[in-house]
């Protein structure tokens, strides 16, 4: 059995909205799974892109943010990124529905141009 870290909302915090679309999906699935991984991977203009994926693996360097019907899973490197953001349920009713990432900190990955889309402006 690994060890995880729980983790806490000034973390990661889920709105009440993310926890209920989490909540749905997790009563649709049928195979047996730990819960969602969030996972970091490089690119996009800050550098850094959050996704999620559903997961049948606890690693010892995991952090579990734990909900009534699922947990939220997350490494100690996807951590640093992630850490005091919000992950939210945006659902516009025209079928552009997504899970948002909101008060990301501001890091310094060493790439992209940090400011995109800031003050009007664009990559360049």
């Amino acid at each position: 059995m690994t060890t995880t870290t729980a983790l806490s909302a000034s973390d990661l915090e889920l709105t009440t909205s993310a926890q209920g679309k989490m909540a749905e999906l997790f009563s649709q699935v049928e195979e047996n799974i730990e819960g969602v991984r969030v996972f970091a991977t490089p690119g996009g203009c800050s550098g850094i892109n959050f996704g999620m994926t559903f997961t049948d693996q606890l690693n010892a360097n995991d952090g579990t943010l734990d909900f009534e019907s699922f947990k939220v899973i997350v490494d100690d490197a996807t951590l640093e990124y992630l850490r005091g953001a919000e992950i939210d349920f945006v659902d516009g009713g025209d079928g552009n529905a997504s899970f948002v990432f909101n008060n990301l900190p501001q890091t310094d990955t060493g790439g992209g141009c940090g400011t995109c889309g800031s003050q009007g402006g664009g990559c360049g």
